[in-house]
């Protein structure tokens, strides 16, 4: 507002001073130039009940705060609502009561997450700085020297996963889920009959499909319907450069696995530990196979109780040995999501967040085939991404609704057809022993 505005309003403030619209107008100018001596001014005998609507107490509240008037914006910014809980946030702080001041901002932006002011949060939770010197109760740091670590490198590599999971936290894959129960979770449920028929409990199962289907997730949720530890073990901290030490790692994890039966080892990218013999140069990665298959299956090996899943995108890849009866001699091909496995796999991705009050997730399960569980939940991320700018350019809370959802399916594009072509390719020329038939019925039953 120029000067010559401003000054026009003060004169016919001073020709009508009950007029308390304009004071509010005059008042907001005072405060968009900096002035807010001059905004709280206008206040000299206003209470909150004298102001017509939240919009004109908070900006009351915000002049008396910005003029280190803290105490009496409290009157003003007493109502529950967002806008007016920050405001209240701020005045709290700066009458030193930071813990009222927490819990008002806390309830501010769980009714509107689009108000949080990260300085605020901050200067309010801030700690108290420790006097120098340290001491208190502050840990102390603790160093450990690199000679004859085996034992707790071990333990950080399978520690097993905080929280488990289960069914159904997996969207469709209702044929393989009920495979799985029948031929893994059974026999751990079931020890003694199994034991009765001389079938033992464990052994291998090679997960095998395109990225982003589920193998991982299938892997844990079978360990949590087993009621098993489930060791998670990262193949880069399996491979050592030093030689020998890679298959002392992978000797001391199957140990650790069988001192805590029942137990799920689970190997991601498992064609980086078992990858074809003959197509390693390097002595050294052949006996690393040699050493996995051991473990397996090897002489005065008890692995009962210890179920091995393994986990590949190119099956292909992996050295035909780990298919032998013992090992992994259970494969299984994880497809992409059909249809309604792709609406349930929405409806769990969308969980939780804000959603408008009907959401057509079977519209985008119709129009996603082909996708992925994770080209779905890049979908489900990027109508999120969305409904967070709109809420910042509105100021107010955006939920996720059907036009988020066809923006977001517009950017994002299906992952698996690049797979689906190469193994239609291995299926069809290199199919020994039928191992890629499941892969055939996808494609003649999808008309890929």
């Amino acid at each position: 507002m120029d000067d010559a505005t401003l000054k026009s309003l003060k004169d016919a403030l001073g020709a009508s001073p009950d007029n308390t619209a304009l004071k509010m107008i005059v008042l907001r100018a005072f405060m968009d130039r900096g002035q807010p001596g001059e905004a709280v001014a206008l206040l000299d005998g206003l209470g909150p009940d004298d102001l017509p609507n939240d919009d004109d107490r908070n900006a009351a509240a915000r002049a008396l705060i910005a003029a280190g008037g803290a105490e009496t914006a409290l009157d003003f910014a007493s109502v529950e609502t967002p806008e007016s809980l920050m405001l209240r946030a701020r005045a709290l702080l700066d009458l030193g009561r930071e813990p009222e001041g927490r819990e008002a901002y806390a309830r501010a932006v769980s009714m509107n997450a689009a108000v949080e002011d990260l300085s605020l949060k901050a200067r309010l939770f801030a700690r108290e700085a420790e006097p120098a010197g340290g001491g208190g109760d502050r840990p102390k740091l603790r160093v450990i020297s690199n000679d004859n670590t085996d034992e707790e490198e071990v333990h950080r590599l399978t520690a097993p996963e905080a929280e488990p999971v289960t069914f159904a936290d997996v969207g469709g894959l209702a044929a393989v889920k009920d495979q799985i129960r029948k031929k893994i979770i059974l026999p751990f449920e079931k020890p003694a009959l199994f034991e009765k028929f001389r079938k033992r409990i464990g052994g291998g199962i090679l997960l095998y499909g395109p990225p982003g289907c589920g193998k991982t997730l299938l892997a844990r949720a079978t360990a949590g319907e087993c009621g098993a530890q489930f060791f998670n073990v990262a193949i880069a901290d399996v491979l050592d450069m030093y030689i020998g030490e890679s298959e002392g790692k992978l000797h001391a994890i199957f140990e650790a696995a069988r001192s805590h039966t029942p137990a799920v080892l689970f190997f991601d990218e498992i064609e980086a530990l078992g990858g074809k013999r003959q197509h390693h140069r390097e002595a050294t990665s052949a006996k690393l196979v040699s050493q996995f298959l051991a473990e397996m299956d090897g002489f005065a090996k008890n692995n009962s109780g210890v179920l091995v899943l393994g986990a590949t995108n190119v099956p292909w890849a992996v050295d035909p040995a780990f298919r032998r009866p013992g090992r992994f001699d259970r494969v299984q091909f994880i497809p992409p999501p059909d249809r309604p496995a792709r609406a349930e796999i929405l409806g769990i991705l969308l969980r939780g967040r804000p959603l408008a009050a009907s959401i057509d997730a079977d519209w985008i399960a119709g129009h996603t085939s082909g996708f992925s569980g994770a080209d779905l939940e890049n979908i489900v991320e990027t109508a999120a991404d969305l409904a967070i700018e709109a809420s910042l350019e509105a100021g107010d809370e955006v939920p996720i609704d059907d036009a988020i959802l066809k923006r977001a399916l517009k950017e994002v594009k299906p992952t698996t057809l690049e797979w689906l072509t190469t193994a239609r390719n291995y299926a069809r020329y290199a199919n020994e022993g039928g191992q890629y038939d499941d892969v055939l019925d996808f494609l003649a039953k999808h008309g890929k």
